[in-house]
């Protein structure tokens, strides 16, 4: 069933409007009908079935049936921080990323990034390309919320502003320290993992700089081995991902 996502703005009533290009998208690229069911997503907060009413120009008219009480959302806030890497790999990142569950993306560049986007233009449409992938992940993952891709930004104005989260970082220079070592990995006897939120780090194809890896260790951060094989950046941060929802997220216990 096709989902869309609208403000409580949207909303009047048991009728969600829908316009913009989520009306375009329902009308002439799914071809919905007047009467067809769909799930809409009220405020990243409620799910609901909802019946399309009326196809009105620019917007359209969807009368909500009734709550869906399920949560697809994990129980570990994830901040994946990305070096960005060459060509399109971003957009598959930002795609994967979405569908494992992660909250947020911050895109960063490095100090070995190929790619640098100097410019606040060049960066601000990049963002927009990039929360377009996400929105569209995030409705084909059936999230209730819509990770939030940031601008991209110099490695060290992301580091100033970290938030109190875990931060973990991928290094290939590790040789003895993997993602089972870290103490919150441990579980308590309930089998839950004691850590609310995390940011995982992954380097661009050049990697981290060794004065990268010192700042993120500043920050009590945890530099840790993927194993004795080297992973290309799109493959680095989805095993990071994965690992950690499986211990700490919704896949754990």
């Amino acid at each position: 069933m096709h989902r869309f996502f609208v403000d409580k703005s949207q909303v009047k009533g048991d009728i969600a409007f829908i316009s913009g290009d989520d009306a375009k998208h329902l009308e002439k690229v799914l071809r919905l009908k007047e009467g067809d069911t769909i799930e809409v997503v009220v405020g990243e907060e409620q799910e609901y079935l909802g019946k399309v009413i009326t196809l009105k120009g620019k917007s359209h008219e969807v009368k909500l049936l009734e709550s869906v009480d399920r949560n697809q959302e994990s129980s570990l806030k994830i901040t994946l921080y990305q070096g960005l890497p060459k060509a399109s790999k971003m957009e598959l990142i930002i795609q994967k990323a979405v569908e494992l569950g992660v909250n947020r993306i911050v895109p960063v560049m490095n100090a070995r990034s190929v790619v640098q986007l100097k410019t606040e233009k060049d960066q601000q449409k990049k963002q927009e390309r990039w929360q377009k992938i996400a929105y569209e992940a995030a409705k084909q993952s059936k999230r209730l919320l819509i990770p939030e891709v940031a601008l991209p930004m110099e490695f060290n104005e992301v580091i100033k502003n970290l938030s109190e989260e875990v931060q973990v970082v991928a290094y290939e220079d590790e040789r003895t320290t993997g993602l089972k070592d870290l103490p919150f990995m441990i579980k308590d006897k309930d089998q839950q993992a004691s850590v609310p939120s995390i940011g995982l780090w992954v380097g661009p194809e050049g990697g981290f700089s060794k004065d990268e890896i010192s700042s993120i260790k500043e920050k009590e951060g945890y530099a840790v081995t993927l194993g004795p094989r080297i992973l290309r950046t799109e493959t680095a941060g989805l095993t990071l991902i994965t690992i950690v929802q499986y211990e700490c997220g919704d896949l754990g216990g």
